[in-house]
C-alpha cells in the first residue's frame, strides 16, 4: 500500500495504463494503475469526455466534484473519500481516484422482518421486497456511517447509496462517488437517516467548527474548492456547515427531493 502522503502524487505525476472499465457505472469508469518513481497502486480514472450530462448540475463537471469531495473529507481529517485529483489521462481530462478493496463480510446494509431495528442497527424505512411484502432496511450504528452522514450533508450529496460504501479489512471506511455534490439546492439524498434529528456529536460539531473557518473568505479549503466548484457552491456548503451548527442535529429529509436513492444499492 503506498503511504498515504504520497499518494496525491502518485495519482497526480504517475502513468496511468487503462487496465479494464467498470462496466457498472453510469459514467465512463476506467480500472488503472498508476506508477511513478518506483512506486505503483490501482486506480480508478473517470474523463470528462465520458461523462453524461445532468439537468441538475450545469456547472463544471462531475470529476471537479469528486475532487471536491476529497478536499473536504481531508479538512475534516475523517479521511472518508480515497485519494482524489484531477489530472490529464489517455481520454483526456477526468479524476484519478485510489483504488480501495473492499471488505465483502462487512455487513452495513441489511433487510429484517418487523417494525423496528435490532440494537446496534438504525432504520432507513421501509422496502419492497416481492410478492407484497416489505422489509425494513437498516444500516449499522457505526461511528464511521456516521461521519460519513455528517460529510454528505455538508456536500449536499445527491447519491450516497450502498454500493459507495467501501468498509475494509483494516477497519476503514471509505465513499465514493460524489459527482453529484455541492448543488446550491438541497438534494440530499442517502441511506444514512438512521441519526435524522438526533444531536450531534461533540467530534462533529468540533469538526464543523474547523469547517467553518477553513470555508471563509481566505481560508485554506475555500481556496483549494475555488477552482472546482463555482462561488455560489462555496457560499451554500458554507450555509449548510452554518444550518448543522444552529441546529445542532443531523439534518432529516426536506420533502422536496426524494429521500433515498434508486436504486438503494
Amino acid at each position: 500500500m503506498t503511504p498515504p502522503s504520497d499518494t496525491a502524487e502518485l495519482l497526480a505525476r504517475g502513468e496511468l495504463t487503462v487496465r479494464g472499465r467498470i462496466r457498472e457505472a453510469s459514467n465512463a469508469a476506467l480500472y488503472c494503475t498508476v506508477s511513478y518513481d518506483g512506486r505503483d497502486a490501482a486506480c480508478i480514472y473517470k474523463p470528462v469526455a465520458g461523462e453524461r450530462p445532468l439537468w441538475d448540475f450545469p456547472d463544471g463537471t462531475l470529476a471537479q466534484r469528486e475532487v471536491a469531495a476529497y478536499e473536504v473529507s481531508e479538512a475534516t481529517g475523517w479521511g472518508l473519500v480515497p485519494a482524489t485529483v484531477l489530472r490529464d489521462g489517455p481520454y483526456g481530462e477526468g479524476m484519478c481516484q485510489l483504488w480501495v478493496e473492499a471488505a465483502p463480510e462487512a455487513e452495513l446494509l441489511a433487510l429484517v422482518d418487523g417494525e423496528e431495528p435490532e440494537p446496534g442497527w438504525k432504520a432507513i424505512g421501509f422496502a419492497e421486497v416481492g410478492e407484497g411484502r416489505t422489509a425494513l432496511l437498516v444500516h449499522a450504528d457505526d461511528e464511521r456511517l456516521r461521519r460519513l452522514a455528517v460529510l454528505d450533508a455538508v456536500i449536499n450529496n445527491a447519491d450516497r447509496k450502498g454500493g459507495h460504501l467501501l468498509p475494509t479489512g483494516e477497519g476503514r471506511l471509505y465513499g465514493i462517488d460524489h459527482g453529484v455534490t455541492f448543488n446550491v439546492e438541497n438534494k440530499l439524498r442517502t441511506l444514512l437517516w438512521g441519526w435524522a434529528g438526533e444531536p450531534l456529536t461533540q467530534e462533529a460539531v468540533d469538526v464543523l467548527e474547523g469547517l467553518r473557518k477553513d470555508l471563509a473568505e481566505g481560508g485554506a479549503l475555500a481556496a483549494r474548492l475555488a477552482p472546482l466548484i463555482t462561488g455560489a457552491e462555496i457560499d451554500a456548503t458554507r450555509a449548510r456547515v452554518g444550518a448543522l451548527l444552529a441546529s445542532g442535529t443531523h439534518p432529516e429529509p426536506s420533502g422536496e427531493w426524494p429521500a433515498i436513492p434508486w436504486p438503494p444499492v
